[in-house]
């Protein structure tokens, strides 16, 4: 019996145009898929050995020993991501005092201290906490939120003003770049699979897996066709490319990775 590799992914929409050819599409049992809701779970498996490749978020490129990146396949955002964000009960980020970060996500965890730092100018209390709103803000001035529940949060909440920062637009306004989230990695010396011929599969798809994700996320098929085809960029620009090698080098010199690997692809 020839077995089929084993691959890893998180299970939020943003993700999903990168693993539909796998699930539904043409390559449909050529993988053996692996979802969970934290991103961080998928890098935990590769660094395990338990996969033979896994959408990680790039943060762990940096701390999984002997790792290529395979090229050109990301989740990642030009201008604005619109699921990775701060948000306040209303007051501006240099006033705020302590953040609760949800701790699905190294890379954006990392991101945020980096806008913070580098920035802002200012070094925030940081909490660790699960990805629920209201506790998070009970707990702290600021929370970081990834993935769908950012894209549930709205700017007011009752009487509760919330005031939304959209990381991807901070990082832009500070260095003209993009940013790239989350990329495939395998510790092979070669690529299991044709990732590349999966996103453009799965973004032909994208008005499909939209309708999908409507009833679970709470917005319209309009809203996720635009936020999965327009705010995400599943190709690395040169712009993102630049933009994740000054992430890294950012990290580095505030103490966030021991050392900067430079970038090595399958």
């Amino acid at each position: 019996m020839i077995s089929v590799p084993r691959i890893a992914a998180s299970s939020y929409s943003n993700t999903a145009p990168l693993v539909w050819s796998f699930l539904y599409g043409s390559l449909r049992g050529s993988a053996e898929l692996i979802m969970d809701t934290a991103p961080a779970r998928s890098a935990e498996l590769l660094a395990g050995g338990r996969v033979d490749a896994a959408l990680v978020p790039v943060f762990s490129y940096q701390t999984i020993s002997n790792v290529r990146l395979i090229p050109n396949v990301c989740v990642g955002a030009k201008e604005r991501v619109r699921s990775v964000c701060l948000v306040t009960k209303g007051c501006d980020l240099a006033d705020v005092r302590n953040v609760a970060l949800d701790v699905s996500s190294r890379t954006s965890a990392a991101l945020t201290k980096i806008i913070f730092r580098e920035f802002i100018g200012r070094e925030p209390f940081w909490i660790d906490a699960a990805p629920n709103i209201d506790e998070m803000l009970a707990n702290a001035d600021c929370a970081l939120l990834i993935g769908d529940p950012s894209l549930r949060i709205n700017e007011s909440n009752g009487n509760t003003p919330f005031r939304k920062f959209d990381l991807v637009e901070l990082w832009r306004e500070n260095t003209g770049l993009g940013f790239v989230f989350a990329m495939w990695m395998t510790r092979g010396q070669a690529s299991p699979l044709d990732f590349a011929a999966a996103r453009d599969e799965g973004v032909a798809h994208i008005d499909e897996i939209a309708a999908n994700y409507t009833q679970q996320i709470g917005l319209d098929a309009a809203e996720l066709v635009d936020y999965l085809g327009r705010s995400i960029s599943y190709s690395v620009s040169d712009e993102m490319s630049a933009g994740l090698e000054l992430y890294f080098k950012l990290a580095n010199k505030h103490g966030l990775i021991e050392r900067n690997l430079p970038l090595q692809f399958v």
